[in-house]
Parts: structure tokens; sequence; C-alpha cells
């Protein structure tokens, strides 16, 4: 069942856009009515990597009259196997900038402001509600609830998406019309549990099915068209090729938008992270000059905890390979076991996530000393040894 447009009409299309937006024209649903209101839509886009590419390019050929996008980030070059809005002269470039350059390329009548800056509790509610909706791309928890929360307090409809390797998913969280981030995912995972996609990896393509997603739902809500993703989450199986639909529903004991909300104001990211199940035991940390330093100075027990695929990439000379999931099963500690108790023991992961996990483990399995990376092995790569590759 169709909803009311989201957006109200806006003022007539000038003649030089009928021909841009025709096939728009030709379809019934849509008509000129359908793209004033597109050309009168606001839209902000939390992100600018690779879910943000498909929806920044496809709402600007859309005729989305104003976006917003901010982020933080500047273009890396293991970006560009998946965020196809950056190019290659873009690398070491403000992300929005080279996103905002993209659009403007695209469609020189869509208005595109840039934010270059992390999203925060202070500026969120004041940017949220100059704009229709919003379009969540991070890939982050933090942000995540804290765009969920503002949306929620502003009542404002949120598309998202989400990809891991080879599958994805995408919903609309909307406050009082279905569930809201919050409803289906009360706490966030311990840091560590979930790798990101600079840790595991991801199809570049994956993105663009997800992003396409979110494309496709912000238009469908600026114009009122079909049922949107409100209460049902597509998840995407690229690897076997398919597509289930899951029904989510709203809980009236939720936090932020139940029946007696205990989250009333916007808390900063790093306060929103951290309401996990359970509280963490601190882990000591180790720079890679100090580890350079004890490696120096006598036998050190060096464990690498990532996957086989990381390590063929880089490695630290004489580090082990323990991957993380053993720790998670136990089968690690055992292994681990008959280590020379007078030989310090440090682990290790490309940022530091990971081997403060395994070592939390292994404390509280054996009460042993152990130390993280702080950093992880690019950060050794950087101070330590520059010719070593980074990913």
């Amino acid at each position: 069942m169709s909803r009311d447009p989201l957006v109200p009409l806006g003022a007539a299309l000038p003649l030089g856009e009928v021909e841009r937006y025709s096939r728009h024209l030709l379809l019934p649903e849509i008509g000129e009515d359908g793209q004033r209101r597109l050309r009168a839509a606001r839209v902000l886009v939390v992100g600018a990597g690779g879910l943000a590419a498909p929806v920044l390019l496809y709402l600007a050929a859309a005729g989305v009259g104003h976006l917003t996008v901010i982020d933080d980030d500047v273009v890396d070059v293991s970006n560009l196997q998946r965020q196809v809005i950056h190019r290659d002269v873009d690398l070491g470039q403000s992300k929005v900038v080279s996103a905002a350059r993209a659009v403007r390329e695209l469609n020189p009548d869509v208005t595109v402001d840039t934010v270059q800056h992390r999203l925060d509790a202070d500026r969120a509610l004041l940017l949220f509600a100059d704009h229709d909706l919003v379009v969540d791309t991070t890939d982050n928890f933090a942000t995540r609830y804290l765009v969920n929360d503002a949306c929620v307090v502003l009542g404002l409809p949120l598309v998202w998406g989400s990809i891991h390797r080879f599958d994805g998913q995408a919903t609309v969280w909307w406050a009082g019309e279905g569930p809201c981030y919050r409803c289906v995912f009360p706490y966030a995972p311990p840091p560590g549990t979930v790798p990101s996609c600079a840790e595991a990896g991801v199809l570049g393509s994956i993105p663009g099915v997800i992003g396409s997603i979110q494309a496709t739902e912000t238009v469908k809500l600026i114009l009122g068209l079909g049922e949107p993703l409100v209460g049902r989450m597509l998840v995407h199986d690229a690897m076997n090729q398919t597509w289930d639909t899951v029904r989510i529903e709203a809980d009236p004991d939720c936090p932020v938008c139940g029946t007696h909300p205990s989250i009333t104001r916007l808390e900063d990211e790093a306060a929103l992270a951290c309401e996990t199940a359970e509280q963490l035991a601190p882990v000591a940390t180790i720079s890679a000059r100090e580890l350079r330093d004890l490696i120096r100075s006598g036998p050190v027990r060096v464990i690498d905890v990532r996957t086989p695929a990381e390590r063929s990439i880089v490695a630290i000379e004489g580090s082990e390979l323990v991957p993380v999931e053993e720790f998670r099963d136990g089968s690690a500690v055992k292994r681990l076991a008959d280590l020379d108790p007078h030989a310090p023991l440090v682990f290790y992961c490309k940022g530091g996530a990971r081997s403060q996990e395994a070592a939390r483990i292994y404390q509280e399995a054996t009460g042993g000393a152990v130390r993280s990376l702080d950093g992880g092995v690019l950060a050794w790569a950087r101070e330590v040894d520059p010719s070593l590759a980074r990913y």
C-alpha cells in the first residue's frame, strides 16, 4: 500500500530539465508532479564511501534537488576497489569534496552541500532537521546509533544499508511507522567482534547492489510510491545470488522510541558505542617502536591474530599465526599453554581491535600477561618498516 509523498510539490520544471528527466515523466507513477517533488527534496547522506557512491549518483541523476553529504575521511587507494564515486586523482582529498565533484559533473542542477567532519551529537539535530530524510551509508556502530536516535527525535525516515564480505542488508527505519535501529539492534557488539570491511574484505560490487536499493527506497519515500521497506529487511547473499525478506517489528521497550524511552537526548558516539551487553576488561598495549626495541632486547612471542589471507599480504617477521577465531573457540588458549612464561607475549592484527579481543580472552582464561600492538601491523609498517605493504 502506497503512502503519502514525503515531499510537497515543488516549483514547475524549467524547460531545460524536461528532456533530462523525460524517462521519469513517461512513468504515470512519477510524471511531472513527481519530478517536481524530487527537485524540491532535501536528502542528507551520512558517509561518502562505498554505499554512498551509488546513493549519491543515482539520487543526483534522478533530480533530487538538494543533497548534503557528511564525512571526515579522505580518499585512500584501497577505497577505489568499491567506492566508485572517487577517482585515482582524488587520492588524499576529502571524500565529501570528491563526492560533490562527482555529483556536480553528473548533474549541475543539483545543489550539493558538504560537511567535512565526523557526525557528533552537538551537530546532528540541527543538521538533520533541515532535511526530509536521511540515508545511512556508514560502516561503524557508534555513528549508526547516533544517526538513528537523531532521526527518532525528529520523526525522520532513515534509509539504511549494511555490507559484509559477500552479503548485504537494507531497510527503512522509521519510528512511529515501524521499528527503529535500536528496536532490532539494542546493543552495539563488543569492539573487535564484528570485523569491518578493512579487516574482513568486501566484494567490490556489493556496495553498488545495496546502495542502489537505498537510492530506490529514498525515491519511493519522496514520491509516496509503492511499499517502502518499513518493517521489512532485505538480506542479500551474493554467493548464492539469493534475496530474503525478514519481518522486523518495533519494540515497545525500545530505549529510544518505546513507550517509556530511557534515551531522551543525543549522546556522543563514544558513549553510544559503549552501550554493550557487557563491560570489557582493559588490555595493556605496546607501541610499534616499543615492540621493535623489545624484540631487539631478547626473545619475544609475537602472535598474529588475523586471517591467513591478511598475513599473505604483510606480516611482522618472526611472528606466528593464531587467528582470533581460535581464541573465540578456545583452541588457541590450549595451543599457547606451553609458552615460555618469561618471554613477553604480544598480539597484533591490522589495526588493534582484534588483537585486543584475543588478548582479553587469553588473559581471562589464563591470567597470563599479554600486550596488544597499538595500531596493529599498519603502525608497524608506518613507524618501523615502511617497506612493508599496506592494505
